[in-house]
């Protein structure tokens, strides 16, 4: 077969952190395909298409892709940030499992990115820098329940958290019952950064404590990393570092 599928990230949101790999499968590509905003940072050109579709349609949006590289095209399937990171490579690959045989012998990759994680990361300091996990805060693809176990028992073993997703205007409940459970557990001092829209001309950083956070600090575009015990706060002029120690002590 001619056509391939290449299952790209973004990166944050500015162009300077697309990766030349990237940049280079968009510019051969015949045909692009994502959820609408993403598919909105890709500049138009002749003989490129755009499809870009709602939110929630992933494996219809996967299948389109895979029938289009199946039928000669060249198509990338964009996600921002990271595609394997809550993004549109593991909904492509369900496509593929879930598809007609002939799809699983398309030539298909995925393209890292910078995920919205890191990016908020590196703009506070090194919050990751020691033993960390990420969760994904919508109940979308998953009972809350199963979120608040993961969420306390990460706690419990004192991760750095990352979250994705914390608080959206039809569920805002979910991230003010995620504080109480964060405060519960780790107590009111611990460090808690509220990033928003990193690396766009939005973007705004609050390094707080969990005893002064509040719900509102948080959106969809923002993400959320809450330290471990050891993750420590340089004081600054303006915004202050905050790191995790690579070692623990005994």
């Amino acid at each position: 077969m001619s056509g391939w599928v290449r299952i790209a990230g973004l990166g944050p949101g500015n162009p300077n952190k697309i990766t030349p790999e990237v940049d280079a499968a968009l510019a051969d590509a015949t045909d692009v395909v994502g959820y609408i905003p993403y598919v909105a940072r890709v500049a138009p050109r002749d003989g490129l298409t755009l499809h870009a579709s709602d939110n929630r349609v992933e494996i219809d949006r996967s299948q389109h892709a895979l029938q289009m590289a199946a039928d000669g095209r060249r198509v990338v399937v964009v996600s921002s940030g990271d595609p394997g990171v809550f993004a549109m490579a593991a909904a492509v690959f369900e496509a593929v499992e879930n598809g007609p045989p002939a799809w699983r012998e398309l030539e298909i990759s995925v393209l890292p990115g910078i995920t919205a994680m890191l990016a908020a990361a590196a703009r506070a300091g090194a919050p990751l820098g020691h033993d960390f996990c990420t969760i994904n805060l919508s109940d979308n693809l998953k009972p809350w329940a199963l979120i608040e176990k993961r969420l306390r028992l990460a706690a419990e073993a004192d991760f750095a958290m990352a979250f994705y997703n914390p608080r959206s205007a039809s569920r805002p409940e979910g991230f003010e019952r995620t504080l109480d459970i964060l405060r519960e557990v780790c107590g009111p001092q611990r460090l808690i950064l509220f990033a928003r829209a990193v690396s766009t001309p939005e973007e705004t950083l609050n390094v707080t404590t969990l005893g002064q956070a509040t719900p509102e600090m948080a959106d969809m575009r923002t993400m959320v990393i809450v330290g471990s015990s050891a993750t420590r706060k340089i004081e600054r002029t303006g915004t202050p570092i905050v790191y995790t120690p690579r070692s623990v002590p005994e």
